[in-house]
Parts: C-alpha cells; structure tokens; sequence
C-alpha cells in the first residue's frame, strides 16, 4: 500500500479558487498532494493534459477516478463524496416519495 495521497489538486499560489477547495479538503481531513502550476494561463499545459482545460483548480481523484476542475463543482463533489452530511442521513427532502403515493 502506498503513502501517497490518492487526491491530487493542480493550484496557484494566492489563488482564492484554490484556496476554497483546500479549505473543503482540510474540513474532511482529506490527504492531498499540492502541484503548483504556471500562473501563465497558455503555458498550463500540465492541467489541459489532465483535464482538458487550462483553469485551476483541477483535481484528480484516484479513490473514483474522477477528474475535475471549477472550485464550486469540486466542492460540491469533495462534500457529497467524503462530507458525509449527504450521505443517506435520513433526511432528505425526497423521503416522502418512497412510500408509493398510499396514504
């Protein structure tokens, strides 16, 4: 088994983008590993191989071999795949539908 983490988030320094994602990721307690890309958007290369654009942040997640890039998308991912809150809590607005329609 191996150390390394299985998030990897390509990110800029002071970027507050970036920075919204790593807040979500320390909030679950997620292992990441940080690559810090050009700030040059034309030379972001390493980030369109991965995932077919150029903007930050992008993350590459080998647990569900998902790869993403737009902070409110990957916080959004990050919260229903490792937050927990919504996973099946038994409060979901949708409970009601599952009694067939009988009253």
């Amino acid at each position: 088994m191996s150390d390394d983490p299985a998030i990897t988030l390509y990110r800029l320094q002071a970027c507050p983008y970036c920075e919204r994602v790593v807040r979500k990721l320390h909030e679950y307690d997620l292992d990441y590993h940080s690559r810090f890309v050009e700030p040059m958007h034309s030379e972001r290369n390493v980030v369109k191989r991965i995932s077919g654009k150029r903007t930050v942040p992008a993350i590459v997640d080998e647990n569900t071999g998902l790869t993403m890039s737009e902070s409110a998308n990957i916080v959004e991912y990050l919260t229903e795949t490792y937050g927990g809150a919504a996973t099946d809590g038994g409060t979901d607005l949708d409970d009601d539908t599952e009694d067939g329609g009988a009253a």
